[in-house]
């Protein structure tokens, strides 16, 4: 499994397992990224849980009975996308220069449930997926692993990894021979969705992430360490990236590409 977990974070989520013959890989998860393993899940409280069983790995609310949240990168809405709309016109593979440019190394600053990653990778860039949260880079590494079992689906998996560390930490110890074509960074914004569903993922995965109130950093190490350029996703119509307002001079994008919803800034070394 081409994950690597470098630093422990303390973890209050616990996972939970009904299934005897799961139980192995339950406790597997658990040690890896430092879950407690519980045998019931409390109902007196609001409290999120994972729960693993023969379908996936998910993360769940124990006030609502809905099916969770969890990464497919096999079916649902990124299997629709691999076969109908992946082109290289569309507005994230433009912004990331695959116009020009078609094997570039792609460092996912902030994969969330890995979407935006797995797009690129079907594209054919090889993307290296950084996730400091436990939560979602479990959630990662169980929808990894179910697509490493659909032989069809082989080229894609292995233009994909996941390192669960903090983004500033890796780039820091990165050599020069060693720095991304590319960093993509899409920071936790409170985008305005219609849907119920992405709104309940928006909500689960803020409760377990909290705000990227460091996501100016990122961009600036960034900077100092890619080869081509740096990608900020952000909603159509917001302000750029901002240091918090510290003093701080503002970083301005070299252009940006616009979608409906979106726009990507796109910032030059």
């Amino acid at each position: 499994m081409k994950v690597a977990c470098i630093g422990r974070v303390v973890n209050n989520i616990p996972i939970y397992c009904s299934q005897t013959d799961l139980q192995p890989q339950a406790q597997r998860l658990a040690a890896q990224f430092n879950f407690p393993l519980v045998e019931t899940i409390s109902t007196a409280s609001n409290q999120l849980y994972l729960e693993l069983n023969q379908q996936h790995l998910a993360l769940h609310s124990n006030t609502e009975k809905t099916q969770g949240v969890y990464v497919d990168f096999v079916q649902g809405k990124l299997g629709y996308r691999r076969e109908h709309n992946c082109g290289r016109n569309q507005p994230l593979p433009r912004a990331i220069g695959l116009k020009k440019h078609k094997h570039l190394k792609v460092l996912d600053a902030t994969a969330g449930l890995g979407r935006d990653a797995f797009v690129l990778a079907v594209l054919g860039c090889q993307v290296t997926m950084m996730e400091r949260s436990p939560v979602l880079a479990a959630l990662l590494t169980d929808g990894l692993q179910r697509l490493e079992q659909q032989a069809e689906l082989k080229v894609i998996w292995d233009n994909m990894r996941l390192i669960h560390q903090p983004t500033q930490d890796y780039l820091q110890n990165l050599d020069s021979e060693s720095y991304p074509d590319v960093v993509y960074l899409d920071p936790m914004y409170p985008h305005r969705q219609k849907s119920a569903l992405v709104k309940k993922e928006m909500r689960f995965i803020r409760q377990v992430v909290g705000e990227d109130h460091d996501s100016y950093d990122v961009l600036a190490i960034a900077l100092q360490r890619v080869k081509q350029r740096v990608v900020v996703k952000r909603p159509k119509g917001a302000p750029l990236l901002s240091a918090n307002g510290e003093d701080v001079p503002e970083i301005k994008p070299h252009t940006q590409v616009e979608s409906k919803n979106t726009r990507y800034d796109i910032y030059k070394p």
